[in-house]
């Protein structure tokens, strides 16, 4: 079992920045692949980041690649926001999906989730 705890989720204008902090526990979720998700009202769950442990690799969904930077240490994945747009304003989810599934882009395989925090961005 892994849980999974986000925090750092807010309000900001556009062109600003937030981080958002994924706190894992459990027996195995150091060898997990880490992922980000975030749903907005009315749409689909989309699947923005995810990093391999140790961050062996980073994957970035095209609407976030160069703008999100994920990373991870000991126990906190961490996902960096920057240059904020609206269409970034959703729940964010932290996820997480043991190494036999495969880590790349996508959102295939992910059966443990966090609460989901909230960022929303002005204009």
């Amino acid at each position: 079992q892994v849980q999974l705890v986000e925090s750092g989720g807010g309000s900001v204008q556009a062109g600003g920045s937030l981080r958002l902090s994924c706190t894992a526990s459990g027996s195995t979720y150091k060898r997990y692949c880490m992922g980000w998700f975030r749903q907005a009202p009315g749409k689909e769950r989309e699947w923005v980041a995810a990093i391999y442990f140790g961050a062996a690799g980073t994957y970035y969904a095209d609407s976030v690649e160069g703008r999100f930077t994920i990373s991870q240490d000991n126990v906190k994945n961490t996902l960096l926001m920057n240059d904020l747009k609206p269409e970034d304003s959703a729940m964010y989810y932290c996820a997480a999906k043991p190494p036999w599934q495969g880590c790349g882009i996508g959102p295939s395989g992910y059966n443990y989730w966090g609460q989901g925090t909230q960022v929303t961005v002005s204009s």
